[in-house]
């Protein structure tokens, strides 16, 4: 295959992504990059934007699967992580894969193998980590919460929160990625979700964020303080979207009269 300097556009999708690497094999040429549309720059080389055709994604995954059920989870959560140039990594895996087999995917040092790799087990710290670190809010019935991840981590944690909660109706909003998990009636989606706020809490959820906060504050012992275990354990990152760390307006509910919201006191 040729190496050539044009750089692949996609949508963004993982079949979209497919697309790419069908493209690349058909034509026998090697891009120099694949880029989302949406994130792409201006640039000197020549661009290409690829169509995304089911057909065409579905026959390169299953060659990969085919030839290796390790190389295909690797290449679908491969693609929900952050690693840096995702695509061109992933791309390569699969090249190699094509060309040399899977025997190589046993050398957890391959330099081909290892970045998508590490990038991967990130991606299941950060969903474990997840796990533990959501917090829901009630809203007329529909629990909600947001979260703030590095990696695209709403479809490994889908199947915990709905085992979780089957017999109620949530979301899960990524604000990193802007789309959201909602999860009603036995059925989960995930969808793109640009603009979106969270509605204010109403006096019994304000009343139940500070019954919280009250407990976490109580149970700690002040003469046993460890600020960087406390860091290690629960890294500060994710701070931002857990109730006990807010501040004092993340506790007060909102009425409202004729139609204005107010805030009421604590």
């Amino acid at each position: 295959m040729k190496k050539l300097e044009t750089i692949y556009l996609y949508d963004g999708s993982f079949k979209g992504f497919l697309c790419c690497i069908f493209e690349s094999y058909v034509h026998k040429e090697v891009p120099s990059d694949i880029v989302p549309e949406e994130s792409a720059c201006p640039t000197l080389f020549e661009t290409r934007s690829i169509a995304t055709d089911e057909s065409r994604a579905l026959r390169v995954f299953r060659k990969v699967a085919v030839l290796s059920g390790e190389a295909a989870l690797l290449l679908r959560r491969g693609f929900l992580t952050c690693l840096e140039r995702r695509e061109m990594r992933l791309y390569q895996l699969v090249a190699k894969l094509l060309r040399e087999g899977p025997g190589f995917l046993k050398n957890l040092a391959d330099e081909t193998l290892l970045p998508v790799l590490k990038a991967v087990r990130h991606l299941e710290g950060e969903a474990q980590l997840l796990r533990g670190f959501v917090r829901f809010s009630e809203y007329s019935g529909v629990l909600g919460g947001e979260i703030e991840p590095k990696n695209r981590v709403l479809p490994l944690l889908r199947s915990h929160f709905c085992s979780r909660f089957p017999n109620e109706q949530f979301f899960i909003y990524d604000r990193t990625h802007q789309e959201a998990l909602f999860y009603t009636a036995g059925k989960a989606v995930i969808v793109p979700l640009e603009r979106f706020e969270i509605a204010p809490p109403d006096e019994t959820e304000a009343s139940y964020r500070r019954l919280w906060k009250r407990f976490y504050d109580t149970i700690a012992i002040k003469e046993r303080e460890n600020p960087r275990c406390r860091m290690t354990q629960m890294p500060k990152r994710y701070w931002n979207t857990m109730t006990e760390f807010q501040d004092e307006t993340f506790f007060i509910a909102q009425k409202s009269i004729n139609g204005t919201a107010i805030s009421a006191p604590p």
